[in-house]
C-alpha cells in the first residue's frame, strides 16, 4: 500500500530549492540514473503517439530534455512550449535546444494555473514534477483543460518498485546512497534528501490513477512501469 502525503509541498521552498540545484541538475540526473532517464523520456514520446505537426506543452520542463525530445517527434511543423515556475531551472534550456537546431518556446508558467486558453495542445506533459506541486489534482485538471479532446496528458514520475529481491537493494540505494551522491554532485544534499523522501511518499500506480480519476477530465487512464518500477509513465486521454 502506498503511503499518503501528509503535507503539501510549499511552492516557494520548492522554487528556492530548484533554483539552487539548477546549475548541476543535468549532471546529477545523469550520475544518479546512470543515464537511464533519457530512455524513460523516449518511452514517454512513444506512448504519447506524438506525430509531426502536433502542438505540445511540457510543464515543469526544467532544463528542457523532454521538450527537446517532443520537438524532435513533432518536427518543424509542430510546436513545443516548455514551461517552469522556477525560471532558473530553464536558464540552460534555450541554448540546449538551439545547439540541436530546435525551435522551442520556453516561458514561465505555474502548472496549477496555466495561462493558456482551453484545448490548445495535442499533448501536455510533466516529468518528475507532479510530486512537487502543492495540489496535484488541480495541476492535472489544468493540464487536461489546455489539451484538446482526445489528446493526451503524459506524466513521468518516480514510483515504488515491487520486486522481492531487487526492491530492498534499490530502496537502500535510494534512501542512503542517492541523497549523498546527489549532494556531492550538486552541493545541495538537502535538496536530494527532499527529492528522495517526496518520491517515497507520493502516490504511485493505482493510487496516482485515482488522482487522475478525481479530476473527471479523462475518458481513460493507465500506467506503464519503466525500469522494473523505478518510475512510471501515466497516460490520460482527455474527454
Amino acid at each position: 500500500m502506498d503511503k499518503e502525503i501528509n503535507h503539501s509541498p510549499d511552492p516557494e521552498k520548492i522554487r528556492s530549492m530548484f533554483s539552487k540545484v539548477a546549475a548541476k541538475y543535468d549532471t546529477a540526473n545523469s550520475v544518479l540514473s546512470v543515464g537511464i532517464h533519457h530512455l524513460w523520456r523516449k518511452k514517454v514520446i512513444t506512448l504519447s503517439n506524438a506525430k509531426p505537426g502536433m502542438k505540445v506543452l511540457d510543464c515543469a520542463t526544467g532544463t528542457g530534455d523532454l521538450a527537446i525530445a517532443f520537438k524532435k517527434a513533432v518536427g518543424p511543423k509542430g510546436a513545443v512550449v516548455g514551461t517552469d515556475f522556477c525560471v532558473e531551472m530553464m536558464e540552460t534550456a534555450p541554448a540546449k535546444a538551439k545547439s540541436q537546431n530546435l525551435d522551442i518556446t520556453f516561458e514561465f508558467a505555474d502548472v496549477t494555473k496555466l495561462q493558456y486558453p482551453d484545448q490548445q495542445f495535442d499533448i501536455t506533459s510533466i516529468s518528475f514534477g507532479i510530486r512537487n506541486v502543492s495540489n496535484p489534482v488541480t495541476a492535472l485538471k489544468e493540464m487536461a483543460r489546455v489539451t484538446k479532446p482526445g489528446g493526451k496528458v503524459m506524466i513521468l514520475e518516480f514510483g515504488k518498485m515491487d520486486m522481492p529481491v531487487i526492491s530492498p537493494i534499490y530502496n537502500y540505494y535510494s534512501e542512503n546512497i542517492l541523497p549523498k551522491l546527489g549532494g556531492l554532485v550538486s552541493g545541495q544534499k538537502e535538496a536530494y534528501d527532499y527529492l528522495q523522501k517526496s518520491s517515497a511518499a507520493f502516490p504511485s500506480r493505482e493510487n496516482f490513477l485515482n488522482l487522475m480519476k478525481q479530476t473527471g477530465a479523462f475518458s481513460s487512464v493507465k500506467y506503464t512501469p519503466v525500469s522494473l518500477g523505478i518510475a512510471y509513465i501515466y497516460e490520460g486521454v482527455v474527454r
